[in-house]
């Protein structure tokens, strides 16, 4: 599903009953919605502008889907507008398939290391169903024990950063753990001088890094 041309930006919150999800009404005859009835509490409204669905009054998810991939950049302005708009916590879901696959890495760092939001990869409609799923449940628990929803500062617990470091050229799982426990944040990582990144992992790694990260 590709997003309309231009639409409202729609910054603000949104008031989003308990234990239930605000969907755009794009997606009311989309396999998502179908496979979220009698899961969660799912009404749908128009005016949602750049939003997918609505978790609550501060958490949204945007949702890039393979056609969106394949299509162009459009989808990159509307995550661009959307982050320099809004101040609601998002969720991007990305359909990363055998056609979209060629396009993830350039998205990955986009999303998490450009704008600094949450990316959780899904095959399809159905495996996004039941992410929406997840995440409205364990809203319903501890904040703190939600593995995608955590404080902005702790972004160490957020896999697709890790995940996203992971995958630098020459870096792998220690080097990412030492880089993301180095500099704290994935925002002081990408603003890091290859001085500081050397004093870390080594001048070849750190020469790679800073290339990935500054181009």
């Amino acid at each position: 599903m590709t997003a309309k041309a231009n639409p409202p930006v729609t910054a603000g919150s949104i008031v989003v009953p308990y234990g239930h999800v605000v969907g755009n009404e794009k997606w009311r005859e989309s396999e998502v919605a179908q496979r979220l009835q009698g899961k969660v509490r799912l009404i749908f409204e128009d005016g949602l502008g750049l939003v997918d669905f609505h978790l609550s009054n501060r958490i949204c998810i945007l949702y890039i889907s393979e056609a969106d991939l394949v299509a162009g950049d459009e989808f990159k302005q509307r995550l661009v507008r959307f982050r320099n708009a809004s101040s609601l916590k998002a969720i991007v879901i990305v359909e990363k398939t055998q056609i979209s696959d060629q396009y993830f890495l350039a998205v990955q760092k986009l999303v998490v290391l450009e704008l600094g939001m949450v990316l959780l990869p899904v095959a399809n409609q159905g495996e996004a169903s039941q992410l929406i799923i997840q995440l409205v449940r364990e809203q319903s628990k501890d904040h703190s024990s939600n593995p995608f929803l955590g404080k902005q500062h702790a972004q160490l617990a957020e896999p697709a950063v890790f995940h996203t470091v992971q995958h630098i050229p020459g870096v792998g799982k220690t080097k990412s753990l030492l880089l993301l426990q180095h500099f704290g944040s994935i925002h002081r990582l990408c603003n890091a001088s290859r001085d500081e990144l050397e004093q870390v992992v080594g001048k070849t790694v750190a020469q790679q890094v800073y290339t990935f990260l500054c181009s």
